[in-house]
């Protein structure tokens, strides 16, 4: 059954408080990455309030589907979206990148309930659910039901080990990997097409045996809809490009790759409250 007008609807405002939260924690800390986060709210709102099977209180639940958050310092709103859903408290928020805190800079699987891999070495996330996603096969065929989604930023896909991990991914038919990549056309330095231009982009993915969908990532229906095509589609993994701009929801930065790796002081956090609270 597709998703509802009203579902539509609650997730978006979901996807709203998420991004407060976010430039919030990010203001607190002082340091971390906001474009990013910004950019991928209404994704990770839709997998975690709609499209993904998992239990806040069982974090550790066999059937649960997995997540493997590849370009990790995109995390902020990985922690925001898992504080929402219920896995820890809002509070724990205000504890991002302190010393010691569950809630480091990029995620450690070890520190936290309801993360599965430890990340930050740009390029190494689709090796880690193609692994999983094969060895669910090979213990249970595919009948278990469990989906494994990566998600990844563009740029990150200028790593070789990505393309060694797309080529095992196609060779294996593994229809229970779902990936979703940040396509906001920025990286650190400068615009993805400038320093290592990507496109054709869903021609690349298509050659090496994967199911494509482009979608505009701020669309909750598309996000639903192209996941529940991907889940469906049994023999090849499925490629998600979501189509975004950088720091979403906040025009004053949006566009703009210098909010790449940057926190907002406290005059800018205003700005960006005054824009999402509109």
């Amino acid at each position: 059954m597709s998703i509802t007008p009203e579902q539509v609807t609650e997730l978006e405002k979901k996807a709203n408080d998420i991004r407060i939260d976010i430039v919030k924690s990010l203001a607190k800390a002082g340091t971390g990455h906001t474009a990013g986060p910004l950019d991928m709210a209404d994704v990770f709102t839709t997998l975690y309030f709609y499209s993904m099977r998992h239990n806040p209180k069982k974090p550790d639940w066999e059937g649960r589907d997995r997540l493997v958050l590849s370009n990790g310092h995109i995390c902020p709103v990985l922690y925001v979206t898992m504080a929402h859903a219920g896995y820890f408290a809002a509070s724990q928020l205000d504890t991002l990148r302190v010393f010691g805190s569950s809630l480091q800079g990029h995620p450690h699987r070890e520190y936290l309930p309801g993360i599965e891999t430890s990340s930050g070495p740009l390029g190494s996330g689709l090796s880690q659910a193609v692994g999983m996603a094969l060895a669910d096969r090979i213990d249970n065929g595919k009948t278990s039901g469990k989906f494994f989604y990566c998600l990844m930023g563009d740029g990150e896909t200028n790593e070789g080990q990505i393309w060694e991990a797309a080529m095992m991914a196609g060779k294996e038919q593994l229809g229970n990997l779902i990936c979703v990549v940040d396509r906001n056309n920025i990286q650190i330095d400068g615009f993805t097409e400038d320093i290592m231009p990507l496109e054709p982009y869903a021609d690349k993915w298509e050659a090496f045996g994967f199911h494509v969908i482009s979608i505009d990532g701020h669309n909750i229906e598309e996000i639903a809809d192209a996941i529940d095509q991907g889940k469906a589609v049994f023999e090849k993994p499925t490629m998600i490009i979501a189509r975004t701009i950088s720091s979403k929801g906040v025009p004053a930065w949006e566009r703009d790759f210098h909010w790449h790796g940057k926190p907002p002081k406290d005059d800018e956090l205003q700005v960006a409250l005054d824009a999402l609270k509109k």
